[in-house]
């Protein structure tokens, strides 16, 4: 799953970069010209030609493969580096955990009572990682997870993350010497975001640990980004709170003339499992806003890269294409704001809140709890040596009124 946000070159990599981009231009300007004659064949025959069917499915294709490829760039240019700023610590500590994952033995990390605490059951077990794994893990999930880039990431040491929060704080003028009113104490409501454990377990042989240069720490932490950032995806999209965050599509969702604190509001897409037949960018222009001014300045769309395809064909009334590729360096835009790519999002269908649009730094809060847990299992799988790596993620709305959706519906 990748994410359209800005994006730096890596080094060496400026001349790939400016490539993709050119290649990427290219390929919109065929699109638009292909799209354009398919349209005039609409109007013309009431029925597109499917060789130009076929050939808009081909450019899409390219299209995605080229913003694919510089998302890739993007990545790999912001994966942290295995420097000092990540790997100091205590020097007795980072030995005795090398020792750990190499060969099994534990007895330096229990002489520095490292033991972990579960919250399930003692056989579960494990030591806690030190703090220069677990940052490693979490940057590489910020670069992994689409939603992680977009929204609040708070650290917290406890099982639940609880957020007071004001529904309206009352307030008054006053002259500098006039008298002041008492006013009415604000209504507060206090939401929780649970933790609730996520986990992977990969695999390594005994020739990887033994190999002196291997950095197994590094190894560890790429291993689990794959599994923790597809979970961790698609529960901060659709996720139930039950063993997992709260996705923002699973809150109640109304019309957003009906919308009220714990709601999220829509605006329908004006017809049935599709976009309008006529106008229909003037139903993105009623999504955008209807989020309130405040939050519009940081909004952004997010959908899958199916959606994104329709929405690419879309035109304004003055026939401009209202999604734009994007430069080097730039990422692309649907009139003028950003979008993010996550695959979690619905397709386009009857009654489905494919679109979202608002300001998730604002709207979504993703809580993660320190301490990520290994256990090593050289038993389970031989000859191979399980890692059992866990972690606590919790996620929820924490602002209602900062995230619109689209449901494709006539009303």
């Amino acid at each position: 799953m990748k994410t359209e946000t800005k994006m730096s070159a890596p080094v060496g990599a400026g001349e790939d970069v400016r490539a993709i981009a050119a290649e990427m231009n290219a390929a919109f300007a065929a699109m638009k010209a292909a799209n354009d004659a398919r349209l005039d064949e609409i109007e013309k025959r009431g029925a597109s030609d499917p060789l130009l069917d076929a050939k808009l499915a081909k450019i899409d294709k390219a299209l995605d493969a080229q913003r694919t490829a510089l998302d890739r760039l993007a990545l790999d240019a912001a994966r942290p580096a295995i420097g000092e700023d990540v790997r100091k610590g205590d020097p007795e500590h980072k030995s005795a955990w090398g020792a750990y994952l190499r060969k099994g033995d534990d007895s330096g990390l229990a002489r520095l009572d490292m033991k972990a605490l579960t919250q399930g059951t003692d056989t579960q077990g494990g030591y806690v990682a030190p703090p220069e794994l677990d940052r490693l893990i979490e940057a590489r999930l910020m670069q992994a997870s689409p939603m992680r880039q977009i929204a609040t990431v708070r650290q917290t040491s406890s099982t639940v993350f609880r957020k007071p929060v004001s529904l309206g704080a009352v307030s008054a003028w006053a002259a500098e010497t006039g008298a002041r009113n008492e006013t009415t104490a604000p209504s507060l409501s206090l939401l929780e975001f649970p933790a609730a454990e996520l986990y992977a377990m990969p695999a390594a042989t005994q020739t990887l640990l033994d190999d002196a240069y291997a950095d197994i720490d590094e190894w560890l932490a790429d291993e689990v980004e794959v599994s923790f950032s597809a979970q961790e995806s698609a529960a901060f999209v659709v996720g139930d709170a039950t063993s997992k965050p709260r996705g923002f599509l699973d809150y109640s969702i109304v019309a957003d003339a009906s919308h009220a604190w714990g709601d999220i509001g829509y605006v329908a897409s004006g017809a049935d499992g599709a976009f309008a037949a006529s106008n229909p960018s003037d139903r993105l222009i009623d999504l955008v806003y209807a989020l309130p001014s405040q939050f519009r300045a940081n909004a952004r769309f997010v959908m899958n890269r199916r959606t994104l395809a329709a929405v690419r064909k879309l035109r304004d009334g003055d026939g401009n294409y209202l999604w734009r590729p994007g430069g080097v360096g730039e990422a692309a835009s649907i009139m003028g704001y950003g979008v993010t790519e996550m695959e979690d999002m619905p397709d386009i269908g009857s009654d489905e809140y494919a679109i979202a649009f608002g300001d998730f730094r604002k709207g979504y809060l993703i809580v993660d709890r320190r301490g990520a847990r290994v256990l090593r299992d050289p038993y389970s799988s031989k000859p191979y040596v399980l890692f059992y790596t866990t972690k606590r993620v919790g996620g929820g709305v924490q602002n209602f009124d900062a995230i619109k959706v689209m449901k494709f519906a006539a009303s």
